[in-house]
């Protein structure tokens, strides 16, 4: 029997005298949870709301399973901004390598592409999955679908089934319930009530790795909607009063404008709107060439040539790039060749929201990391761990946001069987 299909194993769970651990979701941070606390010998059974396993991990290998980064440690600590240091810590038994070697050992193995991304060979989720929930079956893991968690009562975990609700008595729980984006496929924040219910300090879940609004014309989001952008630098200024910049690209949408170099600033931007109303970014959509330079050569007499194909000779702009600047530029602005070079390097976009978390693809905020101690055991709840993307931690896309799921899962796990263990 398929594992991520598996109905309850009741009589595995009554036969055993060795101590239990319950896993709530089947995300990649409750599997590799589960899988550590196995290794440590304690039987596990793992509860998922959903009639199958790793639903999202799927997904996310649709486009090609970036399962890592191959970039030195320093800057892939970096990635993961204000927890950081929180984040390095669980890293330091599991991190980018570690990450590869796991999964060299379920006979998938790995390559580093152009951008640094780390991908599986077949650039697939769904061979690294079947191998694992394999190996976890094998393991002793007992599976529990359709079993969506509601809480405590009496001390007992309280689940929702299709045969009524249903209590179990656990003698340590580890909570990977994920954040609220995608909920469609099990990751919809419920958690957050009896969490707060229980008085655990929770911060609001909000978007990230998501799209951010703009007021479009009609025209440019008919027709650029899907658009790439690249090369650009992005510039803003940080919650510090820093000014930063960023290179990279981007894809402009009927609402506004997204993709990885809007991820990778996005908790930023998302600051700047929660505290003034608005975040704004300044574009460099020539990086190729200085404001001085590019004035000297927009001052050529252009002829016959139209504004656009003459931005084209010129400045090396394309038609998305064109439509981005006749948007946000007046007449006068487009008649003057310095004033024309400076907008070019400073394109200013206001951005007036970020897109609703079911849209983002990962959650920013969740169970505060002051709520656990170094083991991701809540205080006011010993016995039980949190893990993954319901912790309040937020990374961009690139390999980063998995990582550190895996990590968060392996450290909760191993720490849960020593509890269990007395050791």
């Amino acid at each position: 029997m398929h594992a991520a299909q598996a109905a309850c194993d009741h009589a595995r769970v009554t036969r055993t005298t060795t101590p239990r651990l319950a896993i709530i979701g089947g995300g990649p941070a409750g599997l590799m949870a589960a899988e550590a606390a196995c290794a440590a010998g304690v039987a596990v059974d793992l509860y998922e709301a959903k009639g199958s396993v790793g639903r999202k991990f799927l997904l996310a290998g649709k486009g090609g399973l970036n399962l890592t980064h191959g970039e030195p440690r320093a800057r892939f600590v970096e990635r993961y901004g204000a927890r950081r240091d929180a984040v390095a810590r669980w890293l330091d038994a599991f991190d980018a390598e570690a990450l590869r070697r796991w999964a060299r050992g379920l006979g998938v193995e790995t390559f580093v592409g152009s951008s640094g991304r780390v991908f599986p060979l077949d650039q697939k989720a769904a061979p690294l999955l079947r191998g694992w929930l394999h190996r976890l079956r094998e393991a002793g893991v007992a599976f529990h679908m359709h079993h969506r968690w509601l809480g405590w009562s009496d001390g007992a975990l309280r689940f929702a089934t299709p045969q009524g609700e249903r209590t179990v008595a656990a003698e340590a729980a580890i909570l990977a319930l994920g954040g609220a984006s995608w909920p469609q496929l099990g990751s919809d924040g419920a958690w957050v009530a009896p969490l707060e219910h229980a008085g655990i300090d929770i911060a609001p879940l909000q978007p990230a790795n998501c799209g951010f609004e703009l007021a479009w014309s009609e025209h440019l989001a008919s027709r650029f909607a899907g658009a790439p952008l690249k090369p650009v630098v992005a510039h803003w200024v940080d919650r510090h009063g820093v000014a930063r910049s960023r290179q990279g690209e981007f894809v402009l949408s009927e609402y506004g404008i997204e993709g990885s170099l809007i991820y990778a600033i996005g908790a930023e931007l998302r600051e700047q709107i929660a505290e003034r109303g608005e975040g704004v970014l300044k574009l460099d959509l020539v990086p190729g060439y200085d404001e001085s330079a590019l004035a000297s050569r927009l001052a050529a007499p252009r002829g016959k040539h139209s504004i656009g194909d003459w931005l084209r000779r010129r400045a090396g702009l394309d038609a998305a790039k064109c439509a981005l600047l006749f948007e946000l530029t007046d007449k006068s602005t487009l008649a003057d060749p310095a004033a024309l070079a400076a907008q070019l390097k400073a394109l200013p976009l206001h951005l007036r929201a970020p897109r609703p978390v079911t849209e983002a693809i990962s959650t920013a905020g969740g169970v505060r990391l002051e709520a656990v101690d170094e083991n991701l055991m809540l205080h006011e709840r010993p016995g039980v761990f949190c893990a993954g993307e319901m912790l309040d931690w937020e990374a961009p896309t690139g390999g980063y946001l998995l990582t550190a799921c895996f990590a968060s899962g392996r450290l909760a796990g191993r720490a849960a069987a020593r509890r269990l263990l007395g050791a």
